[in-house]
């Protein structure tokens, strides 16, 4: 498993757009893409509505975590 710390420059954070974008190109890997913020832990990052309950606004810090036979891309 791989996880990686980001920070939201987004000035309106991950809203509905975004969250869509996020989860169309997560869709295209094979391993699992968990996303958590503050004390809410292991959201899937290929649900709209699971991203969106993060409320991640600007500066925000995420980790995203990947795991499964292409997590290193």
């Amino acid at each position: 498993m791989i996880a990686e710390t980001v920070t939201i420059k987004n000035p309106l954070g991950i809203h509905a757009r975004p969250a869509a974008l996020l989860v169309q190109k997560a869709a295209k890997f094979k391993s699992d893409i968990f996303l958590s913020k503050g004390e809410v832990h292991r959201i899937n990052g290929k649900s709209v509505m699971g991203v969106m309950m993060l409320a991640a606004e600007q500066g925000s810090e995420v980790v995203v975590e990947a795991d499964g036979e292409d997590e290193a891309e």
